[in-house]
């Protein structure tokens, strides 16, 4: 291939990472979260505040609930917009490897990227833009 041709291909063998992620049976992962939710919802109705707890945490420490939250950010409209960070998740080893870095323990909030949007009569409104592993904790 040539350095003029609109083409490139990836010379050599993907990552570990970019494997994972590609091989992930998604149907299987949202049918183990959603089991988990509807636990969460029957100890609710039933007052079960410590079950409702133990789930909770089941849940947010689980392998299929990390790998959820992380598509379901990378998956949305603002998947392109980073924040103070100017990281995106835009391959698989990325998002693999963000899904790994979902932790509880040590984890900081990052400060929002301030953008300024217009409105219809001229003035601007305040945005913050979460970096994306705080939008993954948040949909975790």
């Amino acid at each position: 291939m040539t350095v003029n041709d609109t083409k490139v291909s990836n010379i050599g063998a993907p990552s570990h990472a970019a494997v994972m992620w590609d091989q992930e049976n998604w149907s299987h992962i949202e049918a183990e979260v959603k089991r988990l939710q509807m636990r969460i919802a029957k100890a609710v109705r039933e007052n079960r505040w410590g079950k409702v707890k133990a789930l909770q945490r089941l849940l947010t420490r689980s392998r299929n609930g990390k790998l959820l939250a992380v598509k379901r950010v990378t998956e949305n409209r603002g998947k392109r917009t980073p924040g103070v960070d100017g990281r995106i998740w835009s391959s698989s080893a990325a998002r693999w490897n963000g899904m790994l870095s979902l932790r509880h323990r040590g984890y900081r909030v990052m400060p929002l990227r301030r953008v300024y949007i217009p409105k219809s009569n001229g003035k601007t409104r305040p945005l913050g833009i979460p970096c994306m592993k705080c939008r993954a904790m948040q949909a975790l």
